[in-house]
């Protein structure tokens, strides 16, 4: 549901970030149906051209695609392959893939063991939402709105609030949210460098532009930290506060360290994600966008008052 770029604004990020010595990678990682066909290869050719660094694909023909065009961009698989295991990703690595995004679900093992067998640049989601299903293979958004999952499309079924019955189909009074809890690395970043990750993911679809610098500047600090050595407890516990305070969603590291339990993983305490939206001090309640000759404040966001 997010709005893509055209073309011409491809070309335009494209130029504006090489300008910063950044990279762009574009995903084309939709499960593919044969409408969805139509233009493709006219579309990969484009970004080429323009100096795209690396497209993120799942299905197996754009991969075969991009082998018979020649095309020089990168090509990294993406996390809706749901890649667990050294003999997928060597296989991929055959296929001509540079990097492999992980599933969500990979452990530390996982991870090391890969990295070991094939030598593959791995990305590795970090923060940001998990899929109810095995990293974004779900059609309950298909099945209960039309709406595809692995097109772009879902509708966060999960998320819903179910009621349920008893064996005599009395329906029960209490709810369920089958959503899991989100996904939070920052208090295991060293652990997944020393184990081979080279890049690190944060989802940012359809997020807020609060969110995206908050969540960016909290790993970023911990990375540089980890780099120069000065990494402390109380930095960490200090940027956990932080990204805890710009959700409203609980989170844990999920799969990497352990396999989850149901506590760990989902709500299970009768609450669900509107029970953690109570603000607290240091959150993020509006936007300065300007003041007139009186020195008030025009904001954008929650009223608040203000005592100076």
């Amino acid at each position: 549901n997010a709005k893509n770029f055209t073309n011409e604004e491809i070309k335009e990020a494209v130029n504006y970030a090489h300008n910063l010595n950044k990279k762009v990678y574009v995903t084309v990682n939709i499960v593919l149906h044969d409408e969805n066909i139509k233009g493709l290869k006219e579309y990969l050719l484009y970004l080429d051209k323009v100096g795209v660094d690396a497209i993120i694909v799942s299905d197996i023909y754009i991969m075969h695609l991009w082998k018979e065009l020649n095309l020089k961009m990168e090509l990294h698989v993406s996390t809706q392959a749901s890649t667990l295991n050294k003999e997928t990703a060597l296989f991929y690595k055959e296929l001509g893939a540079k990097r492999v995004v992980l599933a969500r679900e990979s452990s530390k093992e996982n991870i090391k063991e890969i990295k070991e067998y094939t030598n593959l640049d791995l990305e590795a989601f970090i923060h940001g939402a998990m899929c109810t299903s095995i990293s974004g293979r779900c059609i309950m958004s298909n099945y209960a709105t039309n709406r595809d999952a692995n097109r772009g499309g879902c509708a966060q079924i999960c998320r819903w609030t179910f009621s349920y019955s008893d064996e005599n189909n009395n329906e029960l009074s209490d709810t369920y949210q089958m959503c899991p809890k989100d996904l939070n690395m920052i208090e295991n970043i060293k652990d997944m460098i020393n184990v081979g990750i080279n890049s690190f993911k944060i989802e940012g679809r359809m997020r807020s532009i609060y969110y995206i610098a908050t969540v960016l500047l909290s790993y970023r600090k911990i990375i540089d930290n980890i780099k120069n050595n000065t990494l402390t407890d109380e930095l960490t516990s200090y940027y956990l506060k932080i990204l805890n305070r710009c959700a409203n969603r609980e989170s844990t590291p999920q799969f990497f360290n352990s396999f989850p339990t149901v506590k760990e993983q989902y709500y299970t305490d009768g609450k669900n994600e509107a029970s953690y939206t109570n603000l607290q001090p240091g959150d993020y309640v509006f936007r300065v966008k300007g003041s007139n000759n009186d020195g008030l404040w025009n904001t954008e966001g929650s009223s608040i008052s203000l005592q100076i």
